[in-house]
């Protein structure tokens, strides 16, 4: 049996563990305000005040999308590197220094979330401290200015973890300069180019425009280039996160399969185009935004359909790689090997429902991407369906499987109960089955996201059911998702104390059917693909930003910050002083 992670690498190992345990524990927070929403929505059972909700939804959010998938991607992506080259990382000070950017980044942000639920928030910096601008913080809406400071530590971070590993494979490319880069480093490589270029706008967004406005810098921001600059990072970002699944599921899934890769040429085809599709389409989330022309929208919306070509390639490359283990494993005929598979092994189980539930979502994101049908689903809970079948399950239950695999070899001890992380992976599948049909059906209806109150006093002919079918449809999903979570968090928990038991894991990975000799070299030339992406990039947003700026201006028109609240008389006076009364 080969050495295991912890044996081999002790100190890439601590480093690991410590972004396993801020990312699992994030987790369990924005589980728990997810619980608190799926009940507050359907009015099963309301812990808090309406106007609090919003501090809920932030965090959900803000805990699960960036920490909780950040945190596991980069001790995820610190697994592979060092596994596949063999190596440790140049200087671990590096190391721990971004660690800790991530992590000091994470709490200023968290504490002016958390903030929001005082009845008299602390004034801080001269402004009360308080950040209920939920996950896309889009201006006129302000946020203390910690919030802001803390999401530009946190992106410092994970820009300076990116260098370490090009550094680290540098390092590994002297001593090896005839070798192919490894897969596993491959896909982290290219994942930071990605992430390179995508967090650009935001990060622009935040200390050229927020940070300033928030500390009274500068008196008013344009709303929809910040907007803009936020959607230039926001779709990128989706696939930021998808990628560390696409990762487990091209390297460990073959592996729990009982085989290996089909094409590792494949794979990386399906890297290089994720570096130069995921940015040039982001205005694909504007289509209602009327700052933008229709035709910069169009070109968006025909870049979002060549990202179905990754897709498809790693559907095909992943289901061809589990049945080579199926066959491996005795499974015969047409559709008989499904049968052969390790339908028993929690870590294959969770990561084939979520490559099944990925599939779906995909489907569903055709209808996100095309400009006609998005003008039925924008901003309602279509939208949040789709959320929560790709990132929600296709890398939350990912990870989580994943985890299954990887924690034995990070801590030396057996996982405590290979059983009930069954139950538990198949549950938060049912689980978001529930949530997720009711959560489009919704929308299809005009069911709005991101507010308290739902159904403002009135019903909505849903055609089929009713909507207190699809209410506890959310709600029992919800509470699914909720005890998955909660058996998930008690299995680490358990299995990180379970020393007098050894694991029964090899964490060796084996070559792919067909592997990297079977490509061109130019695969693996990351400035050629760097470079083309740039051209993307700028042909896709040079105009529209130069647009956008020409109309509205650098800072934009005097808009006051929100949260504002005006009672309703003075609200009916506004209306009553803005509208013209025709006499008929």
């Amino acid at each position: 049996m080969t050495a295991l992670f912890v044996d081999e690498y002790p100190a890439q190992a601590r480093l690991v563990r410590a972004a396993f345990l801020t990312a699992f524990t994030a987790f369990g927070v924005g589980a728990l305000f997810g619980l608190i929403q799926a009940l507050h929505r359907t009015d099963v059972f309301r812990f808090l005040e309406s106007e609090t909700y919003y501090t809920v939804l932030t965090g959900h959010g803000v805990f699960l999308v960036i920490t909780f998938a950040i945190f596991f991607l980069v001790g995820l992506y610190q697994w592979a590197v060092t596994v596949s080259l063999e190596r440790g990382p140049v200087d671990m000070r590096i190391s721990w220094t971004w660690y800790g950017l991530m992590s000091i980044g994470t709490l200023l942000v968290a504490i002016s979330i958390l903030a929001g639920f005082l009845d008299d928030p602390p004034m801080v910096l001269g402004s009360e401290l308080s950040a209920d601008v939920l996950f896309t913080f889009y201006a006129p809406l302000q946020a203390h200015p910690l919030f802001y400071a803390g999401l530009a530590t946190f992106f410092i971070g994970i820009w300076l973890a990116g260098a370490d590993w090009f550094r680290t494979w540098w390092v590994w490319k002297g001593n090896h300069p005839d070798e192919r880069i490894p897969l596993p480093t491959f896909m982290v490589l290219t994942t930071m180019i990605m992430w390179y270029l995508g967090s650009i706008g935001v990060v622009v967004a935040i200390v050229v425009f927020l940070l300033p406005w928030s500390l009274g810098i500068i008196e008013s921001v344009n709303p929809l280039l910040t907007r803009t600059l936020f959607w230039y990072f926001g779709h990128m970002v989706v696939y930021f996160w998808v990628l560390p699944a696409y990762l487990l599921w091209y390297n460990v899934l073959p592996k729990v399969s009982g085989g290996r890769l089909f094409s590792d040429p494949l794979a990386r085809v399906v890297f290089i185009l994720f570096v130069l599709l995921s940015t040039p389409v982001g205005i694909h989330h504007q289509y209602l935004d009327p700052g933008i022309a229709e035709g910069f929208k169009f070109i968006a919306m025909t870049n979002t359909m060549f990202l179905l070509l990754p897709s498809l390639l790693t559907a095909f490359t992943v289901v061809a790689s589990m049945e080579h283990g199926a066959r491996q494993l005795g499974g015969e005929g047409t559709f008989g090997w499904l049968r052969a598979l390790p339908w028993r092994n929690p870590a294959f189980t969770g990561m084939a429902l979520a490559g099944a539930v990925f599939a779906f979502g995909g489907f569903t994101g055709i209808v996100n991407a095309g400009m006609n049908i998005n003008y039925l689903v924008h901003n309602t809970l279509w939208i949040s369906g789709h959320i929560h079948t790709q990132v929600g399950t296709a890398s939350a239950l990912t990870f989580m499987a994943g985890t299954y695999w990887l924690i034995p070899q990070l801590t030396g001890n057996r996982l405590i109960s290979r059983r009930v992380a069954l139950v538990q992976v198949v549950l938060w599948f049912i689980g978001i089955v529930f949530m997720t049909n009711s959560m489009y059906r919704a929308g299809l209806f005009g069911v709005p996201r991101r507010t308290a109150e739902p159904q403002y006093g009135f019903e909505y002919d849903v055609g089929v059911g009713s909507m207190a079918e699809l209410n506890a449809q959310i709600a029992l999903g919800g509470i699914l998702l909720f005890i998955s979570a909660m058996l998930f968090l008690g299995l680490l928990l358990l299995t990180v104390f379970n020393t007098d038991s050894e694991p029964i894991v090899d964490g060796t990975i084996p070559p792919a059917l067909s592997g990297p000799e079977d490509s061109p070299r130019v695969l693996d030339n990351l400035r050629l693909w760097t470079a083309i992406a740039l051209v993307l990039v700028a042909l896709a947003y040079t105009l529209p930003l130069a647009a956008i700026i020409s109309q509205g201006g650098l800072l934009g028109p005097d808009v006051n910050p929100f949260p504002v609240f005006i009672d309703g008389l003075k609200i009916l006076q506004y209306v009553l002083s803005a509208i013209e009364v025709v006499p008929i």
